[in-house]
C-alpha cells in the first residue's frame, strides 16, 4: 500500500516592505531629507530583510534643486500611491512654490484612498494647506512657528521636535527627521530596532516626542537667573499684547528697578529694549514667511501705530518693513552664493533597489 504524503503547509507570504514616498519640493532642506532615509536604509540592514522601500517623486518628475544648490533626480511624477504607502512632503524655502494646486489636490486624494502623509521642516504648511492638519497636532521648524500659527489656526501647533496624531507625521526638519522616523520604526518593528538603528547612525540618545526643538531659554541666554528666565518667558509668549516691566517685575515678585538691574547685568539691555527686540524678531519672520500686511504684521507684535512699527524696525534691522518684504530671501542656492557653488547632481532613488540597501 503507497503511503500517503502529509499535507504542506502553505508558506505564509513574505511580509511586502512598507513604502515611503518623498515628494521633493523646490529648495527643499537637504539634512531633513537625508535625516528622514538613512535611518530607513540602516533599518533594513539591521533587520537583514527589505522592511522599507522608498521612492522619490516630484510634481512633474523633472530633477529638484535642494536649498543648498545640490539636484537630486526622482524616480517620477506625482501618481497614486498604494494605500498603505506614506507620503512625507519635504520642503525648505519657496513655500509658495511648493503648495501647488496639484500638489495639493494629489495629497487630499492619497490621504482619502487611505495613505498615510507626513512632513519633514516647513512641509506642515503644504500639509495644512491641504486641510490635512485642521484639528491634529502638529509641529514645524520654529523659524515658521509664528507664521505658520497666524496662517493656520485650526491646527494644534507645538513647539515639539516631531509629533504623530492619527497617523500623520510631521517634524521641525534638521536632524529630528531621524528621530522621527526612529520612532516610526521602532513602533512598528520593536525598541530593540529602533535602537540598534539610531546606535549605527551615531544618533544617541534618541529624542522623543517629548522634546523641544529649541535650547531651553538657560541654555540660550547662557544664564540661569530663575525670575530672569521666568520673565523672558513671559515676555515670549506676550508679543502680541506686551506687558509693562512694571507688570513683569511685580509677577516675579520684583521691583522694576531689580528687574532693570538685572537685564542689565546679565543681557546688557533694559527689559524694555529686550522685549522689543523679540517682537521685532517676530515682525521679521512674519514678513519673510507670510502674506501678511505690514500693518497686520504690526498688530500681530504689539504695535498699535504703523509709522512706531516702521520707525522701530529700521531702527534695528537698517531697513523698512516695506524693503523687507520685499527683499529675496536668502537661500543659500548656488545662484546666490557666486560662481563656484561646489554643486552636483545626485541620484538618491529608491524603488525595489533600495529596499536591500546597505
Amino acid at each position: 500500500m503507497g503511503s500517503v504524503a502529509a499535507p504542506q503547509t502553505p508558506k505564509p507570504e513574505a511580509t511586502k516592505p512598507r513604502e515611503f514616498v518623498f515628494l521633493l519640493c523646490p529648495m527643499f532642506s537637504m539634512i531633513a531629507f537625508a535625516s528622514a532615509i538613512e535611518p530607513l536604509r540602516v533599518a533594513n540592514r539591521m533587520a537583514r530583510k527589505p522592511l522599507y522601500a522608498w521612492r522619490l517623486v516630484s510634481e512633474t518628475g523633472d530633477p529638484v534643486e535642494c536649498s543648498n544648490g545640490t539636484t537630486v533626480m526622482v524616480d517620477g511624477p506625482i501618481e497614486d500611491v498604494n494605500r498603505d504607502s506614506s507620503l512625507v512632503v519635504c520642503t525648505g524655502f519657496g513655500l509658495d512654490r511648493a503648495a501647488s494646486k496639484p500638489v495639493l489636490t494629489w495629497l487630499r486624494k492619497q490621504a482619502r484612498r487611505g495613505a498615510r502623509v507626513g512632513a519633514l521642516c516647513t512641509g506642515a504648511h503644504v500639509l495644512a494647506k491641504a486641510g490635512l492638519l485642521d484639528g491634529k497636532r502638529c509641529t514645524i521648524h520654529w523659524e515658521n512657528h509664528a507664521a505658520f500659527g497666524e496662517d493656520f489656526p485650526e491646527a494644534k501647533l507645538s513647539k515639539l521636535l516631531y509629533v504623530v496624531d492619527d497617523g500623520v507625521f510631521t517634524c521641525a526638519g534638521g536632524t529630528s527627521s531621524a528621530d522621527m522616523m526612529l520612532h516610526l520604526i521602532a513602533d512598528e518593528h520593536g525598541a530593540d530596532l529602533g535602537s540598534l538603528v539610531a546606535d549605527c547612525l551615531i544618533h544617541t540618545p534618541m529624542r522623543s516626542d517629548n522634546d523641544e526643538q529649541r535650547l531651553s531659554v538657560p541654555a540660550r541666554i547662557g544664564v540661569r537667573h530663575p525670575k530672569l528666565v521666568q520673565v523672558i518667558q513671559m515676555m515670549e509668549r506676550s508679543t502680541e499684547d506686551p506687558v509693562s516691566p512694571s507688570d513683569l517685575a511685580e509677577a516675579v515678585n520684583m521691583s522694576t528697578r531689580q528687574l532693570e538691574r538685572l537685564f542689565r547685568r546679565y543681557l546688557n539691555r533694559s527689559p524694555k529694549r529686550y522685549y522689543m527686540e523679540l517682537r521685532l524678531d517676530k515682525a521679521r519672520s512674519l514678513l519673510l514667511q507670510t502674506d501678511m500686511s505690514v500693518i497686520n504684521v504690526a498688530l500681530a507684535c504689539g504695535f498699535t501705530s504703523p509709522s512706531h512699527f516702521s520707525k522701530c524696525y529700521r531702527a534695528h534691522f537698517d531697513r523698512t518693513p516695506y524693503r523687507e518684504r520685499g527683499a529675496p530671501a536668502n537661500t543659500g542656492s548656488s545662484k546666490m552664493r557666486g560662481p563656484d557653488p561646489g554643486t552636483g547632481t545626485v541620484k538618491v532613488g529608491g524603488g525595489p533597489r533600495a529596499a536591500a540597501g546597505r
